[in-house]
């Protein structure tokens, strides 16, 4: 059985960000779009996985973007899950337009029981027919945010709205993005470190929480932090120049 899914898209306005050019949220939309429909090929789609008691859950995302295509470019975005390891696992991107490579990137995710909200082990939940890929062909690791956002930048706040609110009842994973970005200017959006992204969840979030958005500066880039109203963080993200 095939264990790489390819297709092509199109950069229309609905995910052009000011500068004409696809947004980083509607990237890793995109990611989470073929990441669902490669998984209904696979049968452990999401309405397969409610019937077995259990869903996905997305623990953090990491890009590394070399051009963002613009309006009306065609591309080709490519996926393909690794070998899981006992409780988590590992989904890759590529994006290409002509051979050239705009982008890769990958999710690493877990399993939870929807009866108790716990992670569940990884081994059944794919076929054993399916030959997964073993080696990585974006390895580079995910990042460690030192937690405690209390001495940096306020940005502002956020009011989780009831559009922000997916199939599990918590804050859609996207939906934290657009919040995050939200929180930058105009001006600021058009210098913001671009060349990767980086967005690890960290708590979820309900309608009508109320988070507040703090920035710092790092060598590397930015950081973001959501926090909630006792400080814990929600969702860090990591812009790298």
């Amino acid at each position: 059985m095939e264990a790489q899914l390819s297709r092509e898209f199109m950069v229309l306005p609905s995910v052009c960000d000011a500068q004409l050019k696809l947004s980083i949220p509607d990237l890793f939309a995109w990611f989470m779009d073929i990441a669902t429909l490669h998984a209904e090929e696979l049968g452990v789609g999401a309405n397969a996985l409610v019937s077995r008691g259990i869903s996905w859950i997305t623990v953090k995302t990491k890009v590394r973007i070399l051009r963002r295509p613009r309006l009306l470019e065609a591309v080709t975005l490519s996926t393909r899950p690794l070998v899981p390891e006992k409780v988590r696992a590992i989904r890759e991107y590529r994006l290409e337009q002509d051979g050239e490579l705009l982008a890769e990137g990958k999710t690493e995710w877990a399993v939870i029981d929807l009866s108790t909200g716990r992670l569940r082990q990884m081994e059944g939940v794919f076929s054993s027919e399916l030959e997964l890929a073993k080696e990585a062909a974006y390895p580079e690791p995910f990042s460690r945010i030192q937690p405690d956002f209390s001495g940096a930048e306020p940005l502002g706040e956020y009011r989780v709205r009831s559009t922000d609110i997916d199939f599990l009842g918590h804050m859609n994973n996207i939906a934290y993005l657009r919040a995050l970005l939200g929180q930058l200017s105009g001006a600021e959006r058009k210098t913001m470190p671009q060349a990767g992204a980086e967005i690890i969840f960290r708590a979820p979030c309900y309608e009508g929480e109320l988070l507040t958005v703090r920035r710092r500066e790092t060598e590397t880039g930015w950081e973001l932090a959501a926090l909630k109203a006792d400080g814990t963080p929600a969702v860090f993200l990591k812009l790298d120049r």
